[in-house]
């Protein structure tokens, strides 16, 4: 008897962790395709009005940006969700230590930009100084603000806030671009002023007030926090590196220009990105509060294998819908940006994977081995960037990322395994992940037509065999539901 309700006790805790997830993936699901999808359908306004150089130019103030934000914060927007979650710790002391330190770093970056406008160091930043530090300034405010929130688990609220900074952006982007003409100026203020759209709200729904304190804050948290934020710089620096630096390349070996349509084929993987994003914002929740290092339900195995499932035959269809997709988006000068986009895919599969397994050292609070392991890979990235530009063009640098990345996965996964008594299934995978490669390689060899096009959807279907235990569990629990209700 006692065995009995025990495993039924088990049943209900595993469904629970099911549930859980199910209904976070669902909010942030429901959010970010109304709003990526409607940024991703005004890539041909974007490619028809902005030039190959501004687009090229916005890129790199974005990317400076991103990499800006984890260094001067000291990445306190990890440490804000990690100990949000947490029910030792004051949302008093976790709030008011993250705005504190992203004070400080702002002051810092205040000083710096005075100094290149006098100076000159960077001349393309003077031109558009201001505008630099406000991108700054709200960008990292909204990082700091969404992590309070989701560790405060207001994930609606999240969702609502991405969509009014869409809204926000869209609606900016097709007012200053179409009716006012503005160019490229008109982009980057339709960006800050969605991203202070969020910032606005977010404070409003998590009464950031009633937490914010200037004295008081306990020094034990404070010290806590950056012990385990400041190991993620390198950590984040090394994904920014992994992410960023080939577009840094790309402009210094092929100029401006070239790196404008690398960044705009970005935009097609960005569907792809999408899926990766919902499900790992809401996977670094469950890992957290339902960590198990035996697996004893199969929660951790099964979420891997499916979610894996989902980003390789997303991959595949991706890359066998690449050109037609690139019609629709790419305008004019952009349109070759298609050839980039088949690896930039692959690498967005395996990035999702490593931050998956990112989830559960985020639940060990083993900052450590996330750093170590970003790190090489950056490293490796930055080395076969120089190589492979300098040897093939801007195609190398889209080779560089995915093996950058399968090099992160891999020494993620080894170390998973000391940690994790997960059950993967690595050799139909690793086979699954040559059949991407091979689907690359032949868009990029054979011309349009039908023979391409018959071989593209061959290993597609040789794909959704692989996993088809995957594919048809959705189906099972449906059946076993009908069947319930009887």
């Amino acid at each position: 008897m006692k065995r009995n309700n025990r495993m039924v006790k088990q049943e209900r805790k595993k469904m629970g962790n099911y549930k859980y997830l199910a209904k976070n993936i669902g909010v942030l699901a429901l959010s970010n395709f109304a709003t990526k999808l409607l940024s991703f359908f005004l890539v041909p306004l974007y490619t028809s009005i902005l030039t190959t150089e501004e687009y090229g130019t916005y890129d790199l103030f974005a990317t400076t940006v991103y990499l800006l934000v984890p260094i001067l914060t000291l990445n306190i927007q990890d440490a804000t969700i990690r100990f949000s979650l947490d029910k030792n710790y004051e949302k008093k002391d976790i709030i008011s230590i993250s705005l504190d330190i992203f004070g400080k770093g702002l002051v810092i970056l205040l000083v710096f930009s005075v100094v290149n406008h006098v100076a000159n160091l960077f001349p393309i930043f003077n031109d558009y100084l201001l505008v630099f530090v406000l991108m700054y300034i709200f960008q990292a405010l909204v990082g700091i603000m969404t992590a309070f929130a989701r560790g405060c688990e207001k994930i609606t609220e999240i969702s609502i806030a991405s969509v009014l900074g869409s809204i926000v952006f869209i609606g900016l982007n097709i007012l200053f671009l179409v009716f006012f003409r503005l160019g490229l100026m008109g982009y980057f203020l339709s960006s800050i002023l969605g991203n202070l759209s969020q910032v606005l709200y977010l404070t409003r729904v998590t009464q950031t007030w009633r937490y914010f304190r200037f004295r008081g804050i306990n020094k034990d948290t404070e010290g806590s926090m950056l012990k385990y934020s400041c190991p993620l710089i390198a950590n984040t620096v090394a994904w920014w590196i992994t992410n960023a630096s080939d577009r840094y390349v790309v402009m210094w070996l092929c100029g401006t220009a070239a790196n404008g349509i690398y960044s705009v084929a970005y935009k097609i993987p960005s569907i792809l990105n999408i899926l990766q994003s919902i499900f790992t914002q809401a996977w670094t929740l469950s890992a957290v509060k339902e960590f198990d290092p035996e697996d004893k339900d199969g929660f951790f195995s099964n979420m891997y294998n499916g979610f894996n499932c989902l980003m390789v035959l997303a991959c595949s269809f991706l890359i066998l819908s690449d050109k037609f997709f690139a019609r629709i988006l790419y305008a004019k000068d952009f349109y070759n940006a298609w050839e980039y986009v088949p690896f930039l895919l692959i690498s967005i599969v395996f990035g999702a994977t490593a931050g998956y397994i990112g989830g559960i050292f985020s639940a060990l609070k083993e900052a450590k081995m996330l750093a170590q392991s970003t790190t090489i890979g950056a490293v490796v990235n930055i080395i076969l960037n120089i190589v492979l530009v300098s040897m093939v063009g801007a195609i190398g640098a889209a080779v560089s990322t995915a093996i950058s990345y399968i090099v992160v996965w891999g020494i993620r996964l080894c170390y998973m395994r000391k940690y994790l008594q997960a059950k993967l299934y690595l050799k139909r995978d690793i086979a699954s992940y040559i059949l991407l490669v091979i689907q690359a390689v032949l868009l990029l060899l054979i011309p349009s037509g039908c023979i391409m096009y018959m071989i593209q959807i061959v290993l597609f279907i040789m794909l959704i065999g692989f996993y088809r235990k995957e594919v048809l569990m959705p189906l099972r629990v449906l059946k076993s539901k009908v069947k319930s209700c009887r």
